[in-house]
């Protein structure tokens, strides 16, 4: 239920907010990361980020890339994120959004949304990237790298995804975006011929401290820049986290050695060893004049200064017009949204109640047909059951009337039989009685002899018993 809430609403948002933020993420060798590739000078990359936890993303909005992003899943911030000044506008609202793609390469949101939204949909939701919750109540502030601030306004609102932000003190977050905001306005984009050729990058080095055990605070801020026109140049800065009011200016060379081994962050060092002393000594002294905060200025600077007085008093006065205007397309948008979730919860109460009563006619109809098809069923199989009794049956009676016919008969054939038999077995009798017969008289015979010569060896013993008691021995000489 909740999946199919969120899925709706996700859908609403589309259908009625066209400039919904969606975004792809891609592998270190997919094509599709090449549409983001606008943003790197001569449309390369920075090569040498080769770790498999190094995620590509191309952070798109409004279905148009708006800025390219390498993120680390093991330190949950982002290394550094390529985009191009653009005209700034009045910052707007913080709507915070995630990458699904990242937990969930599987799930069928292709496109950042509000983590609200996905809640419940997306698979290991905050496994890879960090979440609003792993900043809150941490002291630390969701610093974007790709500032805001020097972004025009669909540029501005596709900055604000947790895939663009790292942990920064809220002091620190808002001298860094003020230095690099001055920086950018007054010290690079003067000097560069053609604006469209300015090409940023603004990173963070990880360290071992981590926000609730998870997301890597940053030791190191950086940024830098390259400006391919004609005088093409490049130009890099860092600033310490542990010194919020260093501000050190070096050459992409220099930067690219604090970084991994055999990082390039630019093809061919954007022309570093090439570049005019004269153009870099200016950008010099203009950075050097921002971090003693000082005001650079030109003619056109100034004129830019009064305009903007200008715009800024203007502001000032329609300020109150334009929160009112604001809150009316708040309510608006709220009224839509309650309209919209009032309508999704009465199509979804009657789409219930139809699919409850769908359903339960569906069973009554197939328990109806369940019971016919049973009763048809056993008809043959009783039938054929019947049958089978009564040919069982009438095969009893036979054999009851075979056996009782058997036993009848039985009674006269064996008297007739044994009275039939009776000579044969009176004359084969005679052998045999007279064989007992025979055997009889030699027996008596055999008898007698035995008891007369038993009697004479008695005799014959007594005799000579008594002729040795009663006769006088007579000697050998006798």
């Amino acid at each position: 239920e909740w999946t199919m809430k969120t899925s709706v609403v996700f859908l609403l948002c589309i259908s009625v907010f066209p400039g919904f933020s969606q975004g792809r993420v891609v592998g270190e060798d997919e094509v599709g990361f090449a549409e983001c590739n606008v943003f790197f000078p001569g449309q390369v990359p920075p090569e040498g980020f080769t770790e498999p936890f190094h995620v590509k993303i191309c952070q798109q909005y409004n279905k148009e890339p708006r800025f390219a992003t390498l993120y680390s899943t093991k330190d949950k911030i982002p290394l550094y994120s390529a985009f191009k000044y653009t005209k700034p506008a009045q910052n707007g609202e913080e709507n915070w959004l995630v990458e699904p793609q990242i937990d969930d390469p599987e799930n069928y949101l292709h496109e950042m949304v509000h983590e609200a939204d996905v809640v419940g949909t997306v698979a290991n939701l905050g496994a890879n990237q960090a979440l609003t919750s792993d900043y809150v109540g941490s002291g630390y502030e969701r610093g974007l790298l790709n500032p805001s601030s020097l972004n025009e306004e669909d540029f501005q609102i596709a900055t604000y995804t947790l895939t663009n932000a790292v942990p920064l003190s809220p002091s620190l977050s808002k001298s860094w975006h003020r230095d690099i905001g001055r920086v950018v306005e007054q010290a690079l984009v003067p000097h560069c011929s053609k604006k469209d050729h300015l090409y940023l990058l603004a990173g963070a080095i990880p360290s071992s401290t981590r926000v609730k055990g998870k997301v890597s605070v940053p030791e190191t801020l950086w940024l830098a820049a390259c400006c391919d026109a004609p005088q093409g140049w490049s130009l890099g800065l860092v600033r310490k986290v542990n010194d919020e009011n260093s501000l050190v200016d070096l050459t992409v060379g220099e930067l690219e050695r604090q970084l991994l081994t055999g990082v390039q962050l630019f093809k061919g060092n954007c022309g570093e060893d090439n570049q005019s002393q004269e153009k870099t000594e200016a950008i010099l002294q203009a950075v050097s004049q921002i971090r003693s905060g000082e005001q650079v200025g030109t003619s056109e600077n100034e004129e830019a200064k009064d305009s903007g007085l200008v715009r800024k008093v203007a502001g000032i006065i329609a300020t109150p017009f334009i929160k009112l205007l604001e809150l009316l397309i708040y309510v608006f948008v709220e009224l839509v949204k309650f309209v919209f979730y009032f309508l999704w919860l009465v199509i979804k109460w009657a789409g219930a109640t139809v699919l409850d009563g769908v359903y339960s006619l569906w069973n009554g109809v197939v328990s109806y047909f369940k019971a016919i098809s049973m009763v048809l069923i056993s008809i043959p199989y009783d039938l054929g059951r019947v049958i089978v009794n009564i040919f069982l049956g009438f095969l009893q009676n036979v054999q009851d009337v075979v056996t009782l016919t058997f036993r009848i008969l039985s009674i006269p054939v064996g008297f007739v039989l044994h009275l039939a038999a009776f000579p044969y077995h009176s004359i084969c009798a005679i052998p045999s009685v007279l064989k007992d017969m025979a055997t009889g008289i030699g027996g008596t015979f055999s008898l007698v002899i035995d008891a007369t010569a038993t009697l004479l060896h008695g005799f014959y013993y007594l005799a000579g018993h008594i002729l040795k008691r009663f006769v006088p021995k007579i000697s050998s000489d006798d």
